[in-house]
């Protein structure tokens, strides 16, 4: 598997997947924690969620620049990992939250993730950077020894970036598991079991906005999920089990800490086996006429309009995408039967199905048949297949006959068990976003380097990014969709409309797009 690549490429994937395994810890808990902590609503915490999710994308911009400035890549790497290790620190200490302190251990926490971009926008980029720059030494020093050589060394970079993939995907597999797991142990320390929608009715209770519906249900959970529960006394039941099931999640965070230091630990012992990105050389200044210039300027800016039409529908994407973190994650806190698995533990679908489907993906695009695919259709064919997980959940909604989040979690207790859905459906629906996602993301990061005039790759490298973090700023739209439609199909009615729009779209640039990414660089 490793044959032929170079000799730094397993520990560089190491150190990631040990970041990418702490990041994950959080990412998975976090809309939920938000909620459980400090009594805010879905749309909130979606908020939130989307503001951060916005900032760990577009700090890899000037994490890069620092970079680059510094001209220490190794140094920039190191210093992120230190840097995530400090907001993840923030976040494993335990506070309580008053109704005095709610608004400053907030901010506390919202500072805590500020942090964690700041590191991770250190880190992300310059890594892969680092890795790169492996495959360009590798090909030069093939290229010394002739063609053959060369091809071979060439054929090695896509495999390459695709084993670093996988191991970012197995530190997000495991990570999910973690904070449920710190969770539960911590709970029955104090006599207490898992319910996840009991911390949503003890914030309604102590906030007095409680119906007798949702005293009924709060009496009932408080009977099953808390030993050591009396009634006479609900408002001290509440706050203790709020307390016990948040500082859980805060102790999880302390598996991140580790994570972080583990991957520093990786990185600094075998750093000696990097390389470090050279400066570019200036080039000599070459006079070009007039009609020369006007045709390059004019291929450039065709190249440029192709890319931003492509990063336009791609915005959408990561939107319909990214409700894996948010309202996907809502619909399984509040549809799906928990009783077993906790509803964070299911976001280890995704990257498990990006291990499993990636070898046949790839084998898929090798065929004779999958050649005739070009870029620009692949990334078109996978709107289509987010499309499909949103119709999916759209149909069964509609049979099942599901109302919006909040009226769903109105009902009596009884009837909330009695109408959630069993664990496919979830399947279901990863299975389709995840084969849109190995159609899309790795194909786009090709689709930009094909595109991109040579003089501009990094820029336009940047604007993939950038248009990612736009798709993760409106995220939050899904959550306030879900709890605000009277029906729950309406909500991925709108996201399968959104992804056959956008497949459309991209179909009808078609064939303008393979004119443009065939010509040469």
């Amino acid at each position: 598997m490793f044959k032929g690549h170079p000799k730094g490429l397993i520990w560089a994937a190491l150190s990631n997947m040990g970041e990418r395994f702490g990041y994950y810890i959080m990412n998975a808990v976090l809309v939920l924690f938000l909620c459980s902590k400090f009594g805010l609503s879905d749309d909130t915490a979606g908020m939130i969620f989307s503001v951060f999710y916005f900032m760990i994308y577009i700090m890899a911009l000037p994490g890069g620049i620092v970079a680059d400035k510094l001209q220490n890549y190794k140094g920039t790497i190191a210093a992120g990992l230190i840097v995530m290790a400090v907001g993840y620190v923030m976040l494993s200490i335990p506070t309580t939250v008053t109704p005095e302190s709610k608004t400053a251990m907030l901010v506390l926490i919202c500072a805590a993730l500020l942090i964690i971009t700041v590191g991770n926008g250190l880190f992300k980029g310059n890594l892969q950077a680092i890795v790169g720059q492996m495959y360009d030494n590798l090909e030069a020093e093939a290229a010394k020894k002739g063609p053959e050589d060369l091809a071979e060394a060439q054929s090695k970079r896509d495999p390459g970036f695709q084993i670093f993939y996988v191991f970012i995907n197995l530190g997000g597999v495991f990570a999910p598991f973690v904070a449920p797991a710190i969770r539960k142990w911590w709970l029955g320390r104090f006599g207490m079991t898992y319910n996840s929608d009991l911390p949503a009715v003890c914030h309604q209770y102590l906030n007095g906005t409680a119906d007798d519906t949702q005293m009924a249900n709060l009496t009932t959970w408080m009977t099953e999920n808390n030993s050591n529960f009396d009634p006479s006394n609900m408002a001290d039941a509440c706050t203790s089990y709020l307390e016990v099931f948040n500082t859980g999640v805060h102790y999880s965070f302390i598996a991140s800490v580790a994570a972080m230091l583990l991957s520093l630990c990786i990185f600094i012992i075998t750093k000696k086996m990097y390389p470090t990105p050279a400066k570019k050389e200036k080039k000599e200044v070459v006079n070009y006429t007039a009609e020369e210039r006007a045709a390059m300027a004019k291929d450039i800016k065709q190249r440029m309009v192709g890319l931003y039409a492509v990063l336009g529908i791609v915005i959408f994407f990561w939107f319909s995408f990214h409700q894996n973190t948010q309202s996907l994650t809502i619909f399984t806190r509040n549809f799906v039967n928990s009783d077993q698995v906790a509803p964070e533990v299911w976001q280890f679908l995704n990257p498990f199905l990006v291990i499993v489907l990636t070898p046949i993906i790839m084998w898929l695009f090798n065929t004779p048949w999958g050649r005739k695919f070009s870029t620009p259709k692949k990334i078109a064919l996978g709107m289509g297949f987010a499309a499909c997980a949103y119709i999916f959940l759209t149909i069964f909604s509609m049979m099942v006959g599901y109302p919006s989040g909040k009226m769903f979690m109105a009902q009596p207790a009884a009837d909330i068990a009695a109408q959630k859905c069993g664990a496919w459906v979830l399947i279901v629906t990863y299975f389709f976003l995840t084969v849109a996602e190995l159609f899309i993301s790795p194909l786009g990061l090709s689709f930009v380097s094909k595109i991109a005039p040579k003089h501009l790759q990094g820029i336009c490298q940047g604007l993939w990014l950038g248009a990612t973090a736009l798709g993760n700023l409106i995220i939050f739209l899904g959550v306030r969709m879900l709890n605000s439609f009277s029906h729950l199909w309406y909500t991925w009615f709108v996201f399968a409309a959104i992804c056959i729009i956008a497949m459309a779209v991209m179909f009808g640039m078609l064939k303008w797009l393979e004119r443009i990414t065939s010509q040469q660089q």
